[in-house]
C-alpha cells in the first residue's frame, strides 16, 4: 500500500504532534480542527492553543472542510475517546474504499463500551480500522525527542505500511496485528496513572508507586487476557511502557488529575480543565471487568471515588487493608 498523503484530524496537542511527525517522515500532511477557535488559532499563529510554543510545520496544508481532508491515503483520527463517533460518522462517505483510519485515542466509549476501532468500523464499514498507542507525550513528540509506540492493524500488512509512512529517525512505530490489544493497554493504563497521581499527591512514596504501577499491571493483564489481548502486547510498548510513563511523570494528565483528586479538589475541577480520559473510561472498565468476573481492586477504587462512593482516604484504606494473598 502506498501512503503518501496523510490527513490529521483533530489540532490538538497530539494531533499537531502527530502532524509533525507524519511530514518529518516525508509524508504529504493536511490538518484538519473540528473547533473553531483552535482552528483560527492554528490559521493566525501556526500553533495549537494546546501546545503554545510549537510552530507548526509550513509544509502542513491546515484545511477546514473534513470531506476535503478525508482525501487523503490515510487518516490519523486524534479526537478523544468520546469524541471518535461524532468525527467518524461523517467521513463515511468522504473516504475512499480501504483507506486506513488510525485511531489515536485512548479510551473507550461510555454507554456502548466500544473500543474505538469498532466505532470506527461500525461508523465508516468501507474504512480499515487501525490504532497508534504507546508512552508518549505531545511536547516530546512535537519537538522531535526520540519516541517508540505500537500501531496496530487487523491486517499486518497494512499496520506494517503504516509504521512505515509515519516512522522517523526519532519516532520508531512496531507494528503488529494486535488491535485489541493495543487497545486496551492504552485505556486501562490511563485509569491506573489516576491512581498513582493520587498515591503521588499523597505523598504515600517511591515503595507505594512501584507496588501500585506492579500490581495495577497485573490488573492489565488480567482484563487484556479475558478480553483477548495478547501477552506480549500488554508486556509491550503499547501496555507496559505507556503505564510506567503515565503512571510515573506530572505531565500526564492522568497523573496531574490524580495528584489534585489527593489534594481534595472535586472530580469536576481535577486535571485544571485537561481532558483526563481515564476519568470517562474508569466505570466503563469496571463495568467490563464485572461482567466477566475480572478482579481489578485499585481501578475499582478509582471508579468509586469519580462517582463519590468513596473518599480519597477511603479509597486508600480499602486497598491497604484487604485480605494478604499469595502474588
Amino acid at each position: 500500500m502506498s501512503i503518501d498523503r496523510i490527513a490529521v484530524l483533530g489540532g490538538g496537542a497530539w494531533g499537531t504532534a502527530l502532524a509533525e511527525v507524519a511530514v518529518r517522515a516525508g509524508r504529504s500532511v493536511s490538518l484538519w480542527e473540528h473547533d473553531p477557535v483552535n482552528a483560527e488559532n492554528l490559521a493566525a499563529k501556526r500553533e495549537s492553543r494546546y501546545l503554545p510554543g510549537v510552530r507548526i510545520d509550513d509544509r502542513i496544508e491546515l484545511v477546514r472542510d473534513l470531506a476535503v481532508a478525508a482525501k487523503a491515503d490515510a487518516i490519523l483520527l486524534v479526537v478523544p475517546a468520546q469524541a471518535t463517533r461524532a468525527v467518524a460518522k461523517p467521513l463515511a462517505a468522504a473516504i475512499a474504499a480501504g483507506t486506513p483510519i488510525v485511531s489515536c485515542a485512548k479510551g473507550i466509549e461510555r454507554g456502548t463500551h466500544e473500543f474505538v476501532t469498532d466505532i470506527v468500523r461500525g461508523c465508516a464499514p468501507r474504512a480499515v480500522p487501525a490504532i497508534l498507542s504507546g508512552p508518549s507525550f505531545a511536547a516530546d513528540v512535537a519537538r522531535g525527542l526520540p519516541t517508540a509506540v505500537t500501531l496496530a492493524a487487523a491486517d499486518a500488512d497494512v499496520a506494517r505500511d503504516l509504521a512505515h509512512a509515519l516512522g522517523s529517525a526519532t519516532f520508531r512505530p512496531y507494528h503488529s496485528s494486535d488491535v485489541r490489544g493495543v487497545e486496551i493497554g492504552g485505556a486501562a493504563k490511563n485509569v491506573l496513572a489516576i491512581a498513582a497521581g493520587i498515591v503521588a499527591g499523597r505523598g504515600l512514596g517511591a515503595s507505594a508507586s512501584a507496588a501500585l504501577i506492579t500490581r495495577g499491571f497485573a490488573e492489565l493483564m488480567r482484563f487484556g487476557r479475558a478480553y483477548g489481548a495478547k501477552p506480549e502486547t500488554l508486556t509491550g510498548l503499547s501496555g507496559l511502557g505507556d503505564l510506567v510513563l503515565t503512571c510515573s511523570s506530572p505531565q500526564s494528565r492522568n497523573h496531574a488529575f490524580g495528584v489534585d483528586l489527593a489534594k481534595g479538589i472535586a472530580p469536576d475541577k481535577a486535571g485544571g480543565g485537561k481532558l483526563a480520559e481515564g476519568a470517562f473510561t474508569a466505570p466503563v472498565l469496571l463495568d467490563m471487568a464485572r461482567a466477566r468476573s475480572i478482579e481489578m481492586p485499585i481501578c475499582e477504587a478509582i471508579a468509586a471515588v469519580l462517582d463519590g462512593a468513596l473518599t480519597v482516604d477511603g479509597a486508600i484504606e480499602s486497598l491497604l487493608t484487604r485480605p494478604f494473598k499469595a502474588e
